[in-house]
């Protein structure tokens, strides 16, 4: 279960300071949008340091690389040494871009004796939706798929308003559920932080079509999404009901009973079964 996660820039040094009191089930290490082109190499180089410190009361440290060549695989294999949990890989286009990077980083998670990095592609333009399904399974890598909102608008000459963003984001959810990883995001942009109680619904509405988590640049939101995407207790105590009260009837040969008012067979079941697995993972729970 990963239900929020920061985006740092790796460089600030103030902010990872702070990264791991925030509460995040996920820290974003950020080498990309957040660092200018010029502080890109030190950026970088701080990572070793960096990593350790933001996940040291037990969050998964990812590392959002740039996507340029040259600068790609240099950031893959800093945050590879410095024991970053993943990747998050912006602007993938092809399934090509992951198989290459994960031939570039195996050697050399031999040699450190560390298991394999997992990836988030980023899809960030619209050949990239309209092939998330191969994105999203180009790999056992690949742990989770988002959408980068922001890239996309400005890709499509757009303004990056909840309506324009919804059709693809959904698509990408799609691509995500069809090869069973993680999806991560919200129908809107996270670059406007500023109205909590949009946030909070916008999180809800994501969580109930079936969303994981979803990703923040700032800290005050992450409280938003741990509530939103971890079960409720009475959710969670109607799962417990349910499953019960099925297994009692499966033992006098039913396979549908009313529960709470409602007519329940097994589809119901097995989505409270989910309910109550989800509840007992732990956040980054098998990265």
């Amino acid at each position: 279960m990963i239900r929020s996660l920061l985006y740092v820039p790796a460089s600030a040094d103030r902010f990872v300071a702070k990264a791991h009191e925030r509460g995040a089930d996920a820290i974003i290490l950020d080498l990309e949008d957040a660092i200018p082109a010029h502080g890109k190499d030190a950026a970088r180089a701080v990572l070793a340091a960096a990593v350790p410190a933001v996940g040291r009361t037990g969050a998964a440290v990812f590392v959002r690389v740039n996507s340029e060549p040259e600068r790609l695989d240099l950031d893959a294999e800093a945050a590879c040494r410095a024991g970053a949990a993943g990747l998050f890989v912006p602007k993938v286009r092809s399934p090509d871009t992951l198989l290459r990077l994960a031939d570039r980083l195996a050697p050399l998670e031999r040699e450190l004796g560390r298991s394999a990095l997992r990836f988030v592609p980023l899809v960030e333009d619209p050949g990239a939706i309209l092939d998330a399904r191969a994105i999203a399974a180009a790999s056992p890598r690949v742990l989770a798929i988002a959408t980068g909102g922001e890239d996309l608008a400005t890709a499509m000459d757009a303004e990056p308003s909840a309506e324009m963003l919804r059709l693809p984001k959904l698509l990408v959810h799609l691509a995500a559920k069809a090869a069973g990883i993680l999806s991560f995001g919200l129908l809107r942009s996270i670059a406007d932080y500023g109205d909590a109680d949009a946030i909070a619904a916008s999180a809800r509405e994501a969580r109930a079509l079936g969303f994981d988590g979803a990703s923040c640049i700032h800290p005050a939101v992450v409280p938003i999404l741990n509530e939103a995407f971890s079960p409720s207790p009475a959710a969670l105590d109607k799962a417990r009901r349910m499953v019960v009260a099925f297994d009692a009837a499966a033992t006098e040969g039913r396979g549908a009973f009313v529960f709470d008012g409602q007519m329940v067979d097994l589809p119901i079941v097995d989505r409270a079964r989910r309910l109550i697995a989800r509840a007992a993972s732990r956040p980054g729970e098998g990265i």
